[in-house]
């Protein structure tokens, strides 16, 4: 038989999936899991925004919509940017609509990339960046950040990852896995190594609204030098609790975002149609929802880390954005991926190991708190348990 994809081959499936089944198989299984290796809200989506797309189907709008998104989504999104973000100068051809935020950065990666070219990952990162960069047959570069120093970006850092084929640097803030909120320093670094490097910058800013404390999201495309180099990847899954909707969306540069749009129409084609009607309903409706489950996470970011600072062998800094906490287990030898383990055998906690995030999440496991108060406290117990046994 002739080969195949050896591209493919040498990419693992996704760590959080897996783990994620792991907890679905023991559940099936009759086991009392509590499973938080995922980052799905908990919450259904909102009413107004699901009778958007009710209203849309019961229309008849289920054919197929435009490629890149209604002209209404497309408006609803610049509308956004101006009013959320500042971001001023995208318009309408500036931005494309995909299935899912996933999607949104694969299509960016494919727009920006030639085989060979490095792409400067933060690590820990989400898990699919290196893949995704990988698939597109470029080299992700991981720029170690130190747990010791709170995760903090420097120039000094980024600086010293760069090569002569050095293209893009994929950010995220709020942060997955970390919940780590950039800074006006870092905010400053990075601009001021792509704007010196000449760096495309792909900001993504998932978890935008899922900030605590006073912290506040920023979007890299309104600093000096950076609206034509950067490209805002964003979505509806995690604010608006639409993760099964599989609606993202793009904005950036109009060349980038051409050559996106041809690589959407010969691939995905394009998000659902009534997903798109529920997509305008979310951004131009009622936002109070943002805030009330905002409220219920930052109870549980609470509830979470005051109980880990109780319990011997865990370290876990403030949780600024998101919804994880990303502990550091300090009193083991074990692997990220042999604690989580155990932890699986011995408490029936499902995590993700840090490891699945780049190097230097090793000694960590991420867990979701995007999970009933029940479910965590059930966690809490259990890790009190089984921690000082690793």
């Amino acid at each position: 038989m002739r080969s195949i994809s050896s591209t493919l081959a040498g990419v693992p499936p996704s760590p959080t999936t897996m783990m994620m089944q792991r907890g679905r198989e023991l559940r099936a299984a009759g086991k009392d899991v509590v499973n938080l290796a995922g980052g799905e809200p908990d919450f259904d989506t909102p009413r107004h925004i699901v009778e958007a797309g009710l209203a849309a189907i019961q229309a008849g709008d289920t054919h197929y919509p435009p490629a890149f998104g209604t002209p209404a989504l497309l408006e609803a999104i610049v509308a956004k940017l101006k009013r959320e973000n500042n971001v001023h100068h995208v318009t309408p051809g500036q931005v494309m609509v995909t299935p899912g935020a996933k999607w949104a950065l694969f299509a960016t990666l494919a727009a920006l990339l030639e085989a060979g070219d490095d792409v400067l990952i933060l690590d820990p990162s989400w898990v699919s960046y290196a893949p995704m960069v990988l698939l597109h047959r470029a080299n992700p570069v991981r720029v170690a950040l130190s747990g010791d120093d709170h995760f903090r970006i420097s120039v000094d850092l980024l600086e010293r990852a760069i090569t002569p084929r050095t293209k893009v640097l994929m950010v995220n803030s709020p942060n997955n896995p970390t919940g780590r909120v950039l800074t006006r320093a870092e905010i400053d670094a990075i601009v001021q190594v792509a704007v010196a490097f000449d760096l495309y910058v792909i900001s993504d800013e998932i978890y935008e609204h899922l900030v605590y404390e006073g912290h506040l999201s920023a979007s890299l495309a309104v600093e000096p030098g950076m609206a034509e180099r950067t490209v805002i990847v964003n979505g509806f899954s995690k604010a608006y609790a639409m993760t099964g909707w599989r609606l993202g969306w793009l904005a950036g540069p109009e060349p980038i975002v051409k050559l996106a749009r041809v690589y959407q129409t010969h691939s995905a084609q394009s998000a659902a149609s009534f997903t798109m009607a529920a997509g305008v309903a979310a951004l131009n409706g009622p936002q109070g929802c943002i805030a009330e489950m905002r409220a219920v996470y930052d109870q549980r970011r609470r509830m979470v880390l005051d109980a880990f600072e109780e319990i011997p062998g865990i370290e876990c800094p403030p949780i600024e954005g998101a919804f994880y906490v990303f502990p550091r287990f300090t009193q083991t030898r074990k692997s990220s991926l042999e604690i989580t383990q155990a932890l699986i055998d011995d408490a029936l906690v499902v995590g993700t190991p840090g490891s699945a995030f780049g190097p230097a999440g090793e000694g960590h496991v991420r867990f979701s708190i995007a999970e009933r108060t029940q479910d965590l406290e059930k966690m809490l117990d259990r890790l009190a348990r089984v921690v000082p046994t690793l």
